[in-house]
């Protein structure tokens, strides 16, 4: 970026329509399913590969608060994700302070409303929530799983996975639990990924884990849970799933 450009919404969208194509926004609008069904319904992609708008987000990195909340209100979905890897940039940067921390959990979680996507939550999730939680009570994952937002909850079981990557996997465990009667299958599938991640690092807990949970939890998040276990393995903790239980 030109030292004399400051870092703002307004400029930030405009490189990114600099970066448009069509061929990139058929792909897009195709993987995300937009407009159709309730998950993206209304996103307007403009075609951007993620890849490009991650290095836009690196050269706006220090956006202002203010600014990426503009960008958030955008209605371009390249450009929440934008806003969102931003945030994510100043929460892992070395001179983040706590309470600049604080600053970023307090707007995402303010926003939650437009970071409603899958995609975007991942974006954040562990780097804003919960890189800031690491150190703390985590008393609000609690909270965020019992929401009734669909969103909040996939945060609190995707925060954990800055705790997973540190080994301290308690809390990923016992949000897990917590979600497993969750009727939406985008919470199965990232409750099976952070306890597949789980089980990389404590392959014993997954184990007691599955022992108590695979005959009910829901197919996806146990295909996902058990796709790092051997063969034989994997097909025990199916064939512990009764017919009648199986979730579409």
């Amino acid at each position: 970026m030109a030292s004399d450009d400051r870092p703002t919404a307004q400029r930030f969208a405009e490189r990114l329509a600099a970066l448009a194509s069509d061929s990139e926004r058929m792909k897009l609008q195709r993987y995300f399913k937009s407009g159709a069904g309730e998950y993206g319904e209304g996103d307007e992609f403009i075609g951007v590969r993620m890849g490009s708008v991650f290095a836009l987000a690196g050269e706006f990195s220090a956006m202002p608060l203010d600014e990426i909340e503009v960008l958030l209100e955008s209605p371009v979905h390249e450009a929440r994700a934008g806003a969102v890897k931003i945030m994510a940039k100043q929460a892992a940067a070395r001179t983040a302070t706590d309470d600049d921390r604080r600053a970023l959990v307090d707007l995402y979680l303010r926003r939650i409303d437009r970071i409603n996507n899958w995609d975007l939550v991942d974006l954040g999730a562990w780097d804003v929530v919960g890189r800031y939680l690491v150190d703390k009570p985590r008393d609000l994952l609690g909270d965020l799983a019992g929401s009734a937002n669909l969103w909040e909850r996939r945060t609190a079981i995707l925060a954990t996975l800055f705790f997973v990557r540190r080994d301290d996997l308690d809390d990923a465990f016992e949000i897990a639990g917590r979600l497993l009667d969750d009727d939406e299958d985008l919470i199965h599938k990232a409750v099976g990924g952070v306890l597949r991640e789980c089980g990389k690092r404590d392959r014993a807990r997954l184990i007691a884990f599955l022992d108590r949970n695979a005959s009910s939890m829901p197919r996806t998040a146990l295909r996902y849970a058990i796709e790092h276990l051997e063969p034989d393995i994997r097909a025990h903790y199916r064939s512990l799933r009764p017919t009648q239980h199986v979730r579409s």
